[in-house]
């Protein structure tokens, strides 16, 4: 089998009117060619502005109010003359500056992989093999491969295209897609409109292959600017609320420090220390972590969630995967393994089961066959079209029914009305011209114009194969006498040539998944175009409720009240349409369930970018449905959506344990730096003592709670209400009660020392140790309010957590200990107080 026309018969005309590399079109590009052509031109990137650029980074970390409250708080202690206070805290803003590189280095290293990861992929032809290659690799003079679904990777001219249209809104503005066409055979090819493809447009239908012209900058999206590389996200709700929490403690912590200036002014008569205290409260009050915790928890997240096989191409989604309550799946590749193979055939009459090890079949079923493989793929991908062709090869051989040098004329495609695509065929000596027609049942019924008793006879067999689990088709035939070949499918006088029954096998995971996507409170709703029995049996099989089973007929005879009524007890939806799968998305969402949504076809992306989380299968998604999803799982099953669900709710349970140990750290801090102040005793604390603290507190969220693990009953639990706050009224009582607790026992610890007879300096000696480990307290305190229960087995606990005391522990026996450090910030060396 062959078609018309093939590459090298079109890849014509000089390099000057391709404008590419001269690229021999048998074997594309080779190895050494690639190597030469990548020095020369880079890679197939548009670089963003502010790649790079460090010194950006260190702008925005010292325009932090924190840092330069710190960096007045230095000068004020020069004022005063305590110059080695003032070199400390230039040394924590160093510090402090150094730290948040790291960390905003970290949080890029890891989103950078993540987009390398979600790179487009790009089929080229090069040392003679078709092989599929990161687009970022391509350069001028490659021979690339385009089909429906993909975004074009870069500037090409148009060497071959069959029925090719293309959207180019991205770049003209213009919806409607336009046709492309290659050039003639034999001839120059011209660079125009109609026979160059663009970098960043999207093929809607047909196929190609394409010269590259220009990768990069030099595209025509490059050209338009690189500030596309640039374009961010819109915050989600979650970042938006963290936001107002922290605009709200900066605009309390302004206020305060006011009051108590003007309060030490008022008692001291003296503004420096009283600006001091101020900056002292102003730190202690602003939890200048929390953006910083945020972002390093879903980019961490991302990374973990892509370690279990779900690449994440839009971080908000990990926020939204913790209140996911209806999960929408396809059948096909999903809840089945997406290795097809023919199991029945029924053809004049006569039914046979087949087995992949039975070395031949009736001669009854040879016509079947014959025409199921004329109607498929010549080069198949999709799963379906290549069982076709093995069961060609396994029992059509040296029988004279495989058409190799026949040569393909004509194709019909399927379309929403008509389940059917028929192939018409040119017969190797020129005298025949055959229709093969593949598709389902009832749409082969009415291409064949049977009689209604006949055509019911038929679907009822068809039905009682479905319900053994099958996929079933319908194969007719046609010959076609005239010269041009007609629009319509239905224009062929078509023969009923018989039935092929399909099996699928169901994943042997899937059952357990769905299981536990139940207890978790998740509902699984199937959506296939499938047969209705085919997928009851499927449903029953891995524990879907298969009670009902609608079909895409009844649905459209449905009004939208009806339907709601409908989705409340019925799971599985059989015989629908990409455009039945976005009214029942929107259904879900109206009622007022969280949606996540699966699929690989072009036209799915509308649902897929309907639903509040659109989950696109890597491998056999089309490109289009990759781009408006937020999920893209890198192994087409069902399991690692579940694993997604599951640390979803593990990272933005983590997350509000980091923010309610912030609230409550900073609890102690701001009561040690104001209560001393107005009670008249000597400050307690210094900027110096609120950084040291500051650098325990932010470390230990963003190590400590990220690596919490989850608690046994995570998934048993209901989703998360849409709309719930971060931080309850229960959540923030309980974190205030435990930062108060700390922050009075340490105020009366200094009092008590003070009414003693020490001095500052000792009292401060015993009350910031007891700060420390005050914080250590309620880092345990926090963890073990979330889990409910101590750990039974020491492997269950966080070791990041005994890390975090270990450190604390240390770090005060070399603060009381070695004299220069003590003397830094106020206290007595321990040793020397002994003396």
């Amino acid at each position: 089998m062959r078609r018309e026309d093939t590459p090298s018969e079109v890849f014509a005309g000089d390099a000057e009117t391709r404008s590419t590399p001269g690229a021999n079109p048998a074997i594309g590009l080779t190895t050494t060619e690639v190597a030469a052509l990548r020095a020369m031109h880079g890679r197939n990137v548009i670089a963003s502005a502010s790649r790079n650029l460090w010194w950006r980074t260190i702008r925005d970390v010292l325009a932090e109010p924190m840092f330069v409250l710190l960096i007045i708080a230095a000068v004020l202690y020069s004022l005063l003359g305590d110059t080695p206070q003032a070199m400390t805290l230039l040394a924590f803003v160093v510090a402090e500056v150094a730290l948040t590189m790291f960390q905003s280095h970290r949080t890029a290293s890891v989103l950078r992989a993540l987009r390398d990861l979600s790179a487009p992929q790009a089929h080229v032809l090069r040392d003679g093999t078709r092989t599929s290659v990161s687009a970022m690799e391509l350069v001028p003079g490659d021979v690339v491969f385009v089909e429906e679904g993909a975004k074009v990777p870069a500037d090409g001219l148009l060497v071959e295209a069959h029925e090719l249209s293309v959207d180019e809104s991205l770049l003209t503005g213009e919806s409607i897609a336009v046709d492309k066409f290659s050039g003639l055979p034999g001839g120059t090819l011209p660079a125009t409109m109609s026979n160059v493809l663009f970098s960043g447009t999207m093929v809607v239908r047909g196929q190609g292959c394409m010269a590259v012209t220009a990768i990069g900058a030099k595209t025509q999206l490059g050209q338009i600017g690189t500030q596309l590389a640039d374009v961010k996200e819109a915050p989600s709700p979650l970042q938006l609320e963290i936001r107002t929490f922290v605009r709200r403690f900066a605009t309390l912590a302004m206020l305060i420090c006011a009051l108590l200036v003007l309060a030490y002014r008022w008692r001291t008569d003296a503004w420096l220390p009283g600006l001091l205290a101020g900056i002292t409260l102003a730190i202690s009050i602003l939890p200048e972590e929390l953006p910083v915790i945020m972002t390093v928890f879903m980019a961490l997240g991302a990374r973990r969630i892509v370690n279990e096989g779900v690449l994440t191409r839009r971080l908000s989604a990990i926020e939204t995967l913790g209140q996911t309550s209806v999960l929408c799946v396809d059948k096909t590749g999903t809840l089945t393994q997406n290795r097809m193979s023919v199991r029945v055939l029924y053809a004049n009459g006569d039914e046979a089961w087949i087995r992949n090890d039975a070395p031949e079949i009736s001669p009854v079923f040879h016509e079947l066959i014959e025409y199921l493989v004329l109607a498929s793929e010549i080069e198949p991908v999709d799963p379906m079209e290549r069982a076709f062709h093995e069961a060609g090869n396994a029992y059509l051989a040296n029988t004279g029914r495989l058409h190799r040098h026949w040569s393909l004329v004509q194709e019909y495609a399927l379309t929403p009305d008509l389940p059917a695509m028929s192939h018409g065929w040119q017969t190797s000596d020129g005298r025949d011209r055959l229709v093969a027609c593949k598709g389902a049942p009832e749409a082969i019924c009415s291409l064949c114009g049977m009689a209604p008793h006949d055509a019911q006879a038929l679907l009822e067999r068809a039905t009682r194969m479905a319900e053994n689990g099958l996929r079933v088709l319908g194969v007719a035939r046609a010959r076609h006498r005239g010269g041009k070949w007609p629009d319509r499918q239905h224009d062929f006088d078509f023969t009923f040539v018989g039935l092929v029954g399909l099996l699928d096998p169901v994943r042997p995971e899937v059952a357990g998944a769905i299981a536990e996507c139940k207890a978790a409170g998740v509902r699984v709703v199937m959506i296939t175009g499938d047969y209705p029995s085919t997928a009851r049996a499927i449903a029953t099989e891995v524990g879907i409720d298969s009670a009902h089973v609608v079909s895409g007929a009844e649905l459209v005879a449905m009004n939208d009240a009806a339907l709601q009524r409908l989705i409340r007890d019925t799971s599985v939806f059989a015989r629908v349409t990409p455009e039945q799968k976005l009214r029942l998305v929107n259904a879900f969402r109206h009622a007022g369930e969280v949606v996540a949504m699966t699929g690989d076809g072009v036209n799915d992306a509308p649902a897929l970018k309907a639903a509040h989380i659109g989950i696109a299968m890597g491998r056999r998604g089309a490109e289009v449905a990759r781009e408006v999803a937020s999920l893209v799982l890198l192994r087409d099953d069902f399991t690692p959506i579940v694993l997604a669900i599951r640390l979803g709710r593990r990272i933005y349970a983590n997350l509000k344990q980091a923010i309610s140990f912030s609230v409550a750290a900073h609890l102690p801090m701001i009561a040690a730096a104001t209560i001393p102040v107005l009670a008249g005793w000597p400050p307690m604390l210094g900027p110096v003592h609120i950084v040291a603290l500051e650098m325990i507190i932010a470390p230990v969220c963003s190590i400590v709670f990220e690596n919490e693990r989850e608690k046994p009953t995570i998934m048993r639990e209901p989703p998360r209400r849409a709309g719930e706050r971060l931080m309850t009224n229960r959540a923030l009582a309980a974190s205030v009660a435990i930062g108060c607790a700390v922050g009075l026992a340490v105020v009366l610890a200094y009092a008590s020392m003070l009414s003693g007879g020490f001095d500052a300096v000792a009292a401060r000696t015993v009350a910031f140790p007891m700060l420390v480990l005050g914080n250590v307290g309620i880092m345990l305190a926090v963890r073990l309010l979330a889990r409910g229960a101590v750990p039974r087995h020491l492997r269950d606990a966080n070791p990041y957590g005994w890390a975090v005391v270990g450190f604390a522990l240390v770090a005060l026996c070399v603060l009381l200990t070695v004299p220069a450090i003590a003397s830094v910030f106020g206290l007595h060396a321990v040793l020397a107080w002994r003396d």
